[in-house]
């Protein structure tokens, strides 16, 4: 099983790639934070975190000075969250991980029109 979630990682400054003040799960609240997304896979055996990618919000990926002084790539740009999922999970897939079954919240299966879920189903991992 592959099981994608986000966590934040609450921060004073302002400065640090992606930070933003937005909903965190880790503090309960709006606040000061950045995002990842993370992939874990689980077997009967035990699990483990297996990949794993920065949230770079709409206001972060647009404002080109910001980026400059925090070193953030040209080619870097905003990705929803169930995007960077897909990515994942896609990556996990090429890399010969057997997957029947993935799991996540309501924010990566309710997303545009469940685009991940259909997704999913269309190539049915595993």
């Amino acid at each position: 099983m592959l099981i994608a979630d986000e966590t934040g990682f609450l921060k004073k400054g302002e400065h640090s790639v992606g930070v933003k003040r937005q909903r965190t799960g880790t503090a309960g609240r709006i606040e000061n934070s950045q995002v990842g997304v993370f992939l874990c896979y689980a077997s009967a055996k035990g699990a483990a975190l297996v990949d794993g990618e920065l949230y770079l919000s709409e206001e972060w990926a647009a404002d080109g000075e910001r980026r400059r002084v925090a070193a953030v790539p040209e080619e870097a740009e905003f990705v929803t969250k169930p995007e960077l999922a897909r990515r994942m999970i896609e990556r996990a897939s090429q890399a010969g991980a057997p997957c029947s079954w993935v799991a996540a919240d309501e924010v990566y299966g309710n997303n545009n029109n469940n685009r991940l879920r259909h997704w999913l189903e269309q190539r049915r991992p595993g």
